[in-house]
């Protein structure tokens, strides 16, 4: 039999205010357990709550970011259940009336497809504390640092089909949440989290099959071996004639496997009602607008002007927009140095691998815009080679000063006289009678080939120096 995968995704962002939904505690990462919980995250009695209005306006910034409904008016309820660490023995979210609703996102698949995949809602809600299990010797601790800390849920349409679109989907939404300033979008720290409702059905069958919810993967690698392995699970029980149940999984990756959990909840099972202490949100048109007037670039407009206004390939702007960081960093290089194509090159070639290999992001580059833009200048001007201006490069990497600070060191600078590369042509030519036959013996269609090596020798006495494109031309006019 065939099957059909369907998975929708519940992601949990995680806003960047400075303080808490309804508290003044601070949300920083990092601070020594229970150190960030005031009264009304813990719940205590005679307690009252106040929304924090950045929430708000990140919600609504994210709903106008997918052209989807931003309710006038929404609700937060008492969602109840219990759980050590959720000390009120309620959350506080949103249920009938969520602030953002029906929108949609484009994702673009490995062979180019492009596919819309719904988003359903995306609500508030404040974050439960952490449970932790190491070092304690069989009891488990509780950090109430992260109650109350600010999330938007925003919830998928059953739409996508693979892992791939379920990665492509949460990348998408990655890449938006950060380009809009809302989420730091750190998946180590749990800024960005994914539960993935996963279910498999015969090719063609209309109804759903029965889903299981993959819980708190924080990593996109993860979270597609977590789908894939539990499709593969699906598939085998059904098969066995075994049947799948409604529950809630855990995925370990140490193992790569998911674990049963516990029993699905239904909403129902949840008690949701109305919060007594919380007025509901009501939205006029006047922040609507403010909200707007402050909207950033998305990524997909941003990556349409790089191609229209830069005349750069699909390829280098995909990657030059692939965070809106790496976008600043290049519109930067591009302003300053007057040639968007060589800022392209260098920022997705030379920094980019520099990045990679020392493991950082581009915001703790060692070598910043404004610095490397120096370096390309002395390219452009003909100062230095392509060749040298990567060894100057590595120089500024390891902190050892500006692009012109080291050519002047380093005696670097090209050699651009004609009189001084003509006489170095002339001593490679006549130190090599049997190739400078060769060559012009040959077919003409193989010279272009064959003039390297000439090239080669002058670059070699130039100790690299010497304007590689005059040499190439008194090369082809002494040699042809």
């Amino acid at each position: 039999m065939q099957w059909e995968t369907v998975i929708g995704l519940e992601i949990h962002t995680q806003l960047a205010t400075h303080s808490k939904i309804f508290s003044g505690s601070s949300t920083a990462f990092g601070a020594e357990p229970n150190t960030q919980a005031n009264l009304v995250d813990l719940g205590m009695p005679g307690v009252l709550p106040v929304l924090n209005r950045k929430a708000v306006e990140y919600a609504v910034r994210f709903g106008r970011a997918i052209d989807a409904h931003v309710a006038e008016r929404s609700v937060f309820a008492r969602k109840n259940y219990f759980y050590p660490d959720l000390p009120k023995g309620y959350q506080i979210s949103q249920f009938e009336l969520p602030i953002v609703g029906k929108g949609c996102v484009e994702i673009v698949l490995e062979d180019g497809e492009v596919k819309t995949v719904g988003v359903t809602r995306a609500h508030l809600e404040e974050d439960a504390g952490k449970s932790l299990h190491e070092d304690f010797h069989g009891m488990t601790g509780i950090d109430l640092n992260r109650a109350g800390t600010p999330l938007l849920e925003i919830v998928s349409e059953p739409d996508m089909r693979s892992a791939r679109e379920a990665i492509a989907y949460a990348r998408k939404i990655h890449q938006i949440v950060t380009y809009l300033g809302i989420c730091d979008g750190n998946m180590q720290e749990g800024s960005f989290r994914c539960d993935a409702n996963v279910s498999v059905r015969p090719k063609g069958q209309a109804e759903f099959g029965t889903r299981a919810e993959l819980k708190n993967i924080n990593s996109f690698r993860f979270l597609e071996r977590a789908i894939n392995y539990e499709v593969e699970r699906q598939i085998e029980l059904i098969e066995d004639g075994g049947k799948v149940v409604q529950e809630t999984r855990l995925y370990d990756a140490n193992r790569d496997e998911t674990r049963s959990m516990r029993s699905k909840e239904e909403a129902n099972d949840y008690r949701y009602f109305p919060d007594p202490d919380l007025l509901p949100v009501v939205i006029d048109q006047a922040f609507m607008d403010a909200v707007s007037a402050d909207m950033p670039e998305l990524p997909d407009a941003r990556r349409t002007r790089f191609q229209e206004a830069f005349g750069l390939s699909a390829y280098d702007a995909n990657g030059l927009t692939a965070t809106r960081a790496t976008a600043d960093y290049f519109e930067a290089v591009s302003a300053a140095t007057g040639d968007a194509k060589l800022a392209a090159n260098w920022v997705m070639g030379e920094l980019a691998a520099a990045l990679n290999k020392e493991g950082l992001e581009i915001e703790r580059s060692p070598v910043d815009a404004a610095a490397l833009a120096g370096l390309l200048l002395r390219i452009r001007d003909n100062t230095i080679s392509g060749k040298i201006a990567k060894q100057v490069f590595e120089a500024m990497w390891s902190g050892q000063g500006s692009a012109d600070e080291l050519i002047e060191a380093k005696g670097l600078k090209q050699i651009t006289d004609s009189g001084a590369i003509e006489a170095l042509v002339d001593e490679v030519l006549a130190a090599n009678p049997e190739q400078v036959e060769n060559y012009r013996n040959a077919d003409p269609a193989k010279r272009p080939k064959m003039i390297g090596f000439f090239v080669g020798q002058v670059m070699k006495k130039s100790q690299g120096k010497a304007n590689p494109q005059q040499v190439n031309e008194l090369l082809r006019g002494k040699l042809d």
